[in-house]
């Protein structure tokens, strides 16, 4: 069993493809649904391997591969604590695919636009806090600034772009949402700066914490979001232009609803994945780029080291 490392990816994390299978085997929608002792199973198989580096009765490579899958779609991989389900990434393609075929679907009333922003913005606040990286424990006070400021920029950019598309083609007015997403998630990840994020060496000895290691996480972060959302927000009310002038919708118009919530399911089961493998998930920071006092630190203590790794976050 030494060929098998559970604390690395099965798959070459230095190519995309790699990283792309890796993720959806990660975010595989199924995973949301297994139960409580599916999970705790996951954790006791992946444990006691790790521990003996025997496989357990009934299991081969593949089966213990899906189980590990299983476990760190469910597990925290800094803290080990078990994720809040709907924050879960395996989450984010059923819990999209409703929120975002409501928001480009539901924008033509300021109320519908306001609730649906509040609920979007509510959700990625719990999917950024359940999948940060680092194991410090976040202040409240941050939680909910980060939250309130969110939930702000999206709806004053909703708002205000919703007044200025008025008298263009409704085409213009379905794209607002992608807008006020984009604008939102730069607000509302940056959760972990305050702490900073845990830094390795090569060999997983743990140097500290470091704030610029955090920001420069976060920036992938927000670029594998904005990318993550383009597909379903934009494909799918251009889409569903063209098959409205085209007469698709005339005889059934309520038809336009399920037929955009499939359009969104499509991209976004794909795009999640897709999207968290453009940038490595064990992310790397010359020493020269840490903070002055770790980058001190680390220079007298391990003169020989050039860079740090860490868990960028999803």
């Amino acid at each position: 069993m030494s060929h098998i490392d559970l604390d690395k990816p099965r798959y070459d994390q230095s190519t995309y493809m790699g990283r792309a299978k890796h993720f959806l085997l990660l975010t595989n929608p199924m995973n949301v649904f297994a139960s409580n002792k599916d999970l705790e199973d996951a954790r006791k198989i992946v444990t006691e391997f790790r521990k003996s580096r025997r496989m357990p009765a009934g299991y081969d490579e593949d089966k213990l591969w899906a189980t590990k899958y299983l476990y760190d779609s469910a597990f925290h991989p800094d803290t080990g604590e078990k994720m809040i389900a709907i924050g879960r990434m395996s989450a984010q393609a059923p819990m999209n695919t409703i929120i975002t075929g409501c928001m480009i679907t539901f924008y033509k009333t300021t109320a519908a636009t306001v609730f649906w922003q509040w609920v979007n913005q509510t959700f990625n606040a719990l999917v950024n806090y359940t999948n940060r990286g680092g194991d410090a424990p976040l202040p409240t006070s941050q939680l909910l600034a980060s939250y309130c400021a969110a939930c702000g920029g999206a709806l004053s950019t909703a708002l205000f772009l919703n007044s200025k598309v008025k008298n263009l083609p409704p085409i213009y007015a379905s794209l607002v949402p992608f807008a006020a997403v984009c604008g939102a998630n730069f607000i509302n990840i940056p959760i972990e700066l305050l702490n900073g994020t845990p830094v390795f060496t090569a060999d997983g000895t743990r140097i500290g914490n470091s704030k610029r290691a955090a920001k420069y996480g976060i920036g992938l972060v927000c670029i594998s979001r904005v990318l993550m959302a383009l597909p379903g927000m934009t494909l799918t009310p251009i889409i569903t232009n063209i098959a409205t002038r085209r007469g698709l919708f005339c005889r059934r118009p309520m038809m336009v609803i399920p037929f955009q919530l499939f359009l969104v399911g499509l991209c976004v089961t794909f795009a999640t994945p897709l999207c968290c493998a453009i940038f490595e998930q064990k992310a790397s920071i010359s020493v020269d780029n840490l903070d002055p006092e770790l980058r001190d630190s680390v220079r007298k203590n391990y003169p020989k080291i050039k860079e740090v790794y860490f868990n960028k976050g999803l």
